[in-house]
């Protein structure tokens, strides 16, 4: 029997459990850093199978490093897990938890014939916050090798451009007064944030087109007879690198100085969790792995036809700039929708969805066998140690 069918067999032989682990986390939707349930069902899964775990990782309560065998080459899968308010898990985060979990199992099974050390990672609050990088910034990546995972998207891909993305909320804050009486005795907060939507509606006929800014009004005064003293939004800007997203910082920031200079209020920016920096897929280790998912009969045609890529932003951009990666888009039938609708949670938890947990695990498990097995990439990535 092959390395690669054993793994296959091992993940097969685990298909029940990874499709209810998929469908538990799918049913208990949890925001980032707050995913107990979620977080602890993918770790004991991993220690009931013979994995070492480590919970808290990096002083997080979601986080978690499991391990098994004390190989050289060191094979790291990523399990992201939290959901996103109101929609729950329009992002298939219980799919990519339950993927990387059956590929951990799968290569753990062949680790020792492989001389390999096999972590899943649990990496909390990838919807804003960035557990990835907590754990980076930890030391929790130093010694892998190479990082993998898949993502659930409407189609498949390779790989997706990657933008680099700040998270921030704007604080405007005014004084109140009577809105019929004595408007003149107020500064407007609500207007300075309309000022500054219609400025950076104005400023994006110049921006490059891989320039993105978008955001909500998350608070907007108390009644319309009340001058609002406050108006609180919340905003992303996206950009191709880190650097050209710092230039358009500066430039998205001007809009919200112009609100509260016309108004007559204070403004604050208050960042929001870490910068998420664009990625940098491994080719080698992309090549392995489309082989291993065409063995399994999916298709990479819109990748050959060079279509426009699909434009996302992950925590996983930083981890490919310190470690080879990959994350590629595992196709999911969704009838039309897309990512962070409704209609794409409901995808999430079908048939075809827990398919596509196992033809996940198999295709990255397959891919990590060969990346141990191609002696230039191997001693390539053991360089990294």
């Amino acid at each position: 029997m092959t390395l690669q069918q054993r793994a296959t067999d091992t993940i097969e032989s685990a298909r029940g459990d990874l499709v209810a682990l998929s469908h538990f986390i799918h049913a208990h939707p949890e925001l980032g850093y707050v995913e107990f349930e979620s977080s602890e069902a993918v770790a004991l899964a991993a220690e009931q199978r013979g994995f070492l775990v480590e919970r808290g990782a990096a002083s997080l309560p979601t986080a978690f490093r499991a391990t098994i065998g004390t190989g050289e080459l060191h094979v790291l899968f990523c399990a992201e897990f939290d959901a996103l308010p109101d929609v729950g898990h329009a992002c298939g985060h219980n799919i990519i938890a339950a993927s990387s979990l059956g590929a951990a199992l799968g290569l753990g099974a062949v680790a020792d014939e492989l001389d390999l050390t096999v972590t899943l990672l649990g990496t909390p609050s990838e919807e804003g916050g960035g557990g990835k990088i907590d754990l980076l910034q930890a030391g929790y990546f130093d010694d892998a090798h190479c990082a993998m995972m898949v993502h659930p998207f409407p189609d498949e891909w390779l790989e997706a451009t990657c933008l680099a993305v700040d998270h921030f909320d704007v604080v405007f804050a005014g004084k109140e007064a009577h809105a019929s009486a004595a408007p003149w005795e107020g500064a407007n907060a609500l207007d300075a944030l309309t000022i500054a939507q219609v400025a950076l509606g104005l400023l994006r006929q110049q921006l490059r087109p891989e320039d993105q800014v978008h955001g909500i009004v998350t608070e907007g005064g108390s009644a319309a007879n009340i001058i609002a003293s406050r108006a609180v939004g919340r905003f992303m800007a996206r950009s191709a690198t880190a650097e050209q997203l710092s230039d358009l910082r500066g430039r998205v920031n001007a809009c919200f100085e112009a609100g509260a200079l016309a108004t007559g209020t204070t403004l604050v920016i208050e960042e929001l969790g870490h910068p998420f920096s664009h990625m940098e897929s491994d080719p080698d280790i992309l090549a392995h792995y489309r082989r291993a998912a065409e063995a399994l009969g999916r298709s990479f045609a819109l990748d050959d036809e060079r279509a426009a890529k699909p434009t996302i932003s992950t925590d996983m951009g930083n981890v490919s700039l310190v470690v080879p990666s990959i994350h590629p888009l595992l196709m999911i039938p969704t009838h039309g929708a897309v990512n962070h609708q409704p209609e794409f949670t409901a995808a999430c938890a079908t048939p075809a969805a827990d398919q596509a947990v196992i033809d996940g695990a198999i295709a990255l498990a397959h891919t990590a066998i060969a990346v141990a097995l191609d002696a230039a990439l191997r001693e390539r990535l053991l360089r990294r140690s």
